[in-house]
């Protein structure tokens, strides 16, 4: 059993991780539980009722959050002629076609998300091993897939989330700092179940958001009850 170190031991004891919190209650307990030196971030896992074995059970999609993400996204963007000028415009940090593509299979892979124009992903597709399993490769359904490049890359910045179940029917997705305090967490968390109750799989049966928690990066997790969400959403 791997053994926490002291300042873990006194965060749990300075909350219940069996205690099942309203949505506000959990933010705020989360924050107050960091201890780290660092500005940690502040996550949440939410368990969906959908079988992503089935295509027309995959929730995947992407939200910008209203209060971003607190840290600076390096974009790089895959296009040609003049959608690079609107690209490096919008403040994309690596613009480029095949020579970009080359880059990458030399090792670069210094930015944190990816955009492409339709008319460049068969040349993406040629390193699409290299991003695919970093969660890099530019997708339609995220919306990384567009000739209005201008407009991704300056939600890429502002700080979009991508956000796709895994295996187990969970998503994973960052909410911001611990330094922006619970008012803009508890913002960007409405905006992200927004989201995810938008792309409700009409395959999916019984209750879609099943359980969830909310941790910082060094912190316990909390769980929240489930039956306060919606009174949550709506408020």
């Amino acid at each position: 059993m791997p053994k926490h170190g002291k300042n873990f031991r006194k965060a749990v004891q300075e909350c219940d991780t069996q205690e099942r919190y309203s949505v506000e209650e959990a933010v705020e307990k989360s924050l107050g539980a960091s201890f780290a030196k660092f500005d940690e971030s502040v996550d949440i896992a939410l368990r969906l009722g959908v079988d992503p074995k089935y295509s027309d059970q995959m929730v995947r999609g992407a939200v910008t959050l209203p209060n971003g993400l607190g840290k600076t996204v390096r974009v790089a963007v895959f296009a040609k002629g003049e959608k690079q000028a609107e690209a490096r415009a919008a403040g994309a940090d690596i613009v480029g076609d095949d020579d970009l593509v080359e880059q990458i299979k030399n090792g670069m892979l210094d930015f944190d998300a990816a955009v492409a124009t339709p008319d460049v992903m068969a040349l993406v597709g040629k390193v699409g091993r290299v991003l695919g399993p970093r969660g890099l490769m530019p997708n339609a359904k995220t919306g990384t897939v567009t000739f209005d490049v201008a407009k991704a890359v300056e939600e890429l910045k502002a700080g979009r989330v991508d956000f796709k179940v895994d295996k187990a029917g969970v998503l994973h997705a960052p909410l911001g700092k611990v330094s922006f305090g619970p008012e803009k967490i508890l913002g960007n968390l409405k905006a992200f179940l927004d989201a995810v109750n938008r792309l409700k799989p009409s395959g999916a049966k019984g209750t879609y958001m099943q359980s969830m928690g909310i941790s910082t990066t060094m912190g316990p997790g909390l769980k929240v009850d489930m039956s306060q969400v919606r009174k949550f959403l709506e408020g």
